[in-house]
């Protein structure tokens, strides 16, 4: 009866076009703002947004990128990488004509194929929600929910017992009237819809403002944060505004036509700068394509051999390398020079690290050389620490470290090489640009156009967390005074079930109200 009075009221409200606060039938589109290469009929690479996806569209899947649908090969061979959905290790040679499953991952040289289904919702959510990547965390409020669940029953019986046998004594009428309205009033219904409603409009609050979550758990876990460790490259740094100068052996159209190509296959922050630097050039394909992470590329045409990466890839020392960031390139075994990368900080970045400095630990943790500390530390506030020259694996290590401290971390990367990190901080966020990588190991996804509003969405967080906690309290609180009232003697069963769903009615507009309020309250 409780759950039928409250979605009738529920419909009352949807008829009242006040349906938008209470809406949570969010797809996929909602969560998952990742995009993909596709080529036109006339050899045109542009980004798409996946579900724009259709049935004979030609794909550009490059190394290390996620196969967003099915499809059929159309390149030569591939492999193809299935590990975090089947728990295989070893890569699955593909040749021309078969078929790729949506959820593997692009090992090697770009490939590319024809969509044979557009994009499924059901594939990305499995594949987010994919035991592999869960982290066991400890979630408060729902403890407190399964704790009082627990005894609120066999709690609200005895008490009904005990008071009907008090009042039996006394008024055969009012005890039976007395054990009835107990029963009614004391609805456990608005307790159970705290959390779901509250964390519910959060999660739709923060999409709407381009922070997509993994799911609502996540919420509770940003609320606990206690450091942050920012990557540099991708992540502080934005992609469009960096300036690319070139030093060294002017590059011939020849090889500008090789280092293009190889870098077509790469995903790189930046590979993907470099490449859309290079003028347009013939495509070519690679016999050979290997990338290694944190290090740089090697691939072999028909027509030479290119390598290109971080001077110790390459075993060449040059005048200051180690204080610019540099891609430095060798064709045919002949060094040619240097790509180099005048980074330019996101917007905000400033006040954004002085407002979070004020309540977090701030740490700066990035695969780049040193070369940008100084202005760094003019920039950032004293207590950030800067850390530079990590590998994959020694970010990973570096955040362990910092959780057997005792820290609650939020690894904030840009989801390509900071995959590891992501996954084993407490909480990971991936920043994207042009969103064409999708990451299973973070638990959120921000437009870089929101990286400014982190300390916002960290407020809203523990305001959202409050939010719970209070109504837990208000929940408590009625069913407090409705039960008194019925053992007393004073409340009749059919007033008791008017009320009853009132305590729903005023939750829910309690929990949806404070969301908002604080949603607007926060903001930076």
């Amino acid at each position: 009866m409780c759950g039928l009075i409250f979605f009738m009221l529920l419909g009352k409200l949807f008829q009242q076009k006040t349906y938008s606060f209470l809406s949570f039938e969010r797809d996929y589109k909602s969560y998952f703002p990742i995009a993909i290469t596709k080529i036109l009929s006339d050899g045109t690479e542009i980004p798409v947004q996946v579900y724009d996806i259709q049935k004979g569209d030609r794909l550009l899947i490059r190394n290390q990128e996620l196969i967003p649908v099915d499809g059929i090969l159309i390149s030569e061979k591939a492999s193809v990488d299935y590990s975090f959905v089947t728990g295989e290790a070893v890569p699955i040679a593909k040749k021309s004509g078969d078929k790729l499953f949506a959820g593997g991952k692009q090992l090697g040289r770009v490939i590319e194929m024809e969509v044979l289904f557009s994009v499924s919702q059901s594939y990305l959510t499995q594949l987010w929600s994919n035991a592999v990547f869960q982290k066991k965390v400890d979630i408060k409020h729902k403890t407190i929910t399964d704790t009082i669940s627990r005894y609120f029953t066999p709690a609200l019986l005895g008490l009904a017992v005990l008071s009907f046998l008090y009042w039996i004594f006394i008024s055969v009428d009012t005890a039976f009237n007395v054990f009835t309205a107990i029963l009614i009033v004391a609805c456990p219904c608005a307790l159970a819809l705290t959390a779901p409603f509250t964390l519910g409009n959060v999660l739709r609050i923060m999409g709407n403002r381009k922070f997509y979550l993994k799911n609502a758990t996540v919420i509770e876990q940003l609320a606990k944060v206690d450091t942050i460790v920012f990557d540099k490259t991708g992540t502080i740094t934005t992609n469009k505004k960096t300036a690319i100068s070139y030093e060294g052996t002017a590059l011939n159209d020849f090889e500008l036509k090789l280092l293009k190509n190889t870098l077509r296959g790469s995903n790189h922050p930046l590979s993907r700068r470099l490449y859309e630097y290079i003028p347009n050039q013939a495509k070519i394909e690679p016999q050979h394509f290997e990338e290694i992470t944190g290090k740089g590329i090697s691939a072999d045409f028909v027509e030479g051999k290119v390598r290109l990466g971080s001077s110790q890839f390459l075993q060449h020392m040059s005048e200051n390398t180690h204080k610019k960031t540099k891609v430095h390139v060798e064709i045919d075994g002949i060094y040619k020079g240097s790509y180099v990368f005048n980074n330019q900080y996101r917007e905000g970045l400033e006040v954004l690290f002085d407002s979070l400095s004020k309540r977090y630990d701030l740490v700066i943790l990035s695969g780049d050389n040193d070369g940008e500390r100084k202005i760094l530390e003019k920039m950032l506030p004293n207590s950030t620490t800067l850390v530079f020259n990590q590998k994959p694996e020694q970010k990973l290590e570096f955040i362990e470290q910092l959780q057997k401290q005792g820290k609650n971390v939020m690894m904030v990367g840009d989801g390509l090489n900071d995959a590891g990190a992501l996954a084993q901080s407490n909480i990971g966020i991936a920043i994207s640009e042009n969103v064409n990588v999708f990451s299973p190991a973070c638990d959120g996804i921000m437009d870089a156009s929101q990286f400014q509003k982190i300390d916002f969405f960290l407020k809203f967080s523990k305001n959202a967390m409050k939010t719970v906690y209070m109504s837990f309290g208000l929940s408590l609180l009625y069913n407090i005074v409705g039960l008194s009232f019925a053992i007393s003697g004073n409340l009749l069963p059919i007033v008791a079930a008017i009320i009853m769903p009132l305590s729903t009615i005023t939750i829910v507009s309690f929990v949806t109200i404070m969301s908002n309020i604080y949603s607007r309250t926060s903001k930076l």
